[in-house]
């Protein structure tokens, strides 16, 4: 009897023991991109997460190149960004061990209110970014290698347009934020991912001139940093968070978040 007893006993004190070691101060480090930090999804979220595992997550705010780079250098423990090619190339290459789909939201075309290029016109969003360019229309570009970034080279390709080097170009070189301060100021044309905007309060003459188009989808992945390659990557720890965020309670705190009443992000189901 004893014996059963002490065989029962000694997997839940192991557990015990590990509870306690992940309270007494584990965290890892996110690298991830500036729409999911300036959006207020990360400062809704991750409380959440922490209070239930007992793992601090610290953020390296930056955009998906960057934070891409960061982990190529084996300077974080998982990636949460949004470039869906680039993220599958990382993998392919051995610096991230697998990735998962956590959710989607979706970018916008905000610009003055006047709208002298017709944007608002446009039935999608490759005619949008061609009336842009057609026009001569100031448009603020992050120009920072992050998803947005990427996405908006996307449309111009698409169009057959390079603004590079053109007046009307303004390179801001910077996140989300700084880029739809720099439109606000100049009354310049930006692509905007919905949570960065519907968080922005220096908006003076800015305004969605067009949305809805599915070219306009952006799904964020989740990543393991490949501890193959870099030993020190704290997999237990990242491997929980990536389990959660992927997990129905993840999910639900991930729809959770909303702005003004209007939710910013989606789900997805983990593939």
């Amino acid at each position: 009897m004893a014996s059963g007893v002490l065989k029962r006993l000694i997997p839940a004190l192991a557990l015990s023991a590990a509870a306690l070691t992940v309270q007494a101060g584990e965290s890892i480090t996110l690298a991830s991109t500036t729409s999911t930090e300036n959006s207020g999804l990360f400062g809704y979220i991750l409380p959440i997460f922490e209070k239930a595992s007992g793992i601090q997550v610290n953020v390296v705010a930056l955009g998906t190149g960057q934070a891409l780079d960061v982990g190529k250098r084996g300077d974080a423990d998982a990636l949460l960004v949004h470039d869906r090619a680039k993220e599958e190339s990382f993998v392919a290459e051995g610096y991230g061990a697998y990735r998962k789909d956590v959710m989607y939201n979706d970018f916008v075309i905000v610009g003055p209110a006047a709208d002298p290029a017709g944007v608002a016109g446009a039935k999608t969003a490759d005619e949008a970014f061609a009336k842009i360019a057609d026009s001569g229309s100031t448009f603020a570009s992050r120009a920072d290698r992050s998803g947005t970034h990427a996405a908006e080279l996307r449309f111009w390709k698409a169009v057959g347009k390079d603004p590079e080097g053109k007046p009307w170009y303004k390179a801001s070189g910077s996140g989300m934020g700084a880029t739809l301060n720099m439109a606000a100021g100049v009354g310049a044309y930006t692509l905007s991912d919905r949570g960065s905007w519907a968080n922005f309060k220096n908006r003076q003459d800015l305004k969605i001139l067009f949305q809805g188009d599915p070219q306009l989808y952006n799904p964020y992945g989740v990543i393991l940093i490949n501890p193959a390659k870099h030993p020190h990557v704290k997999k237990a720890a990242a491997e929980r968070f990536i389990d959660w965020i992927t997990s129905d309670a993840g999910h639900q705190a991930i729809a959770d978040f909303k702005l003004n009443g209007e939710q910013l992000f989606f789900p997805l189901k983990a593939k």
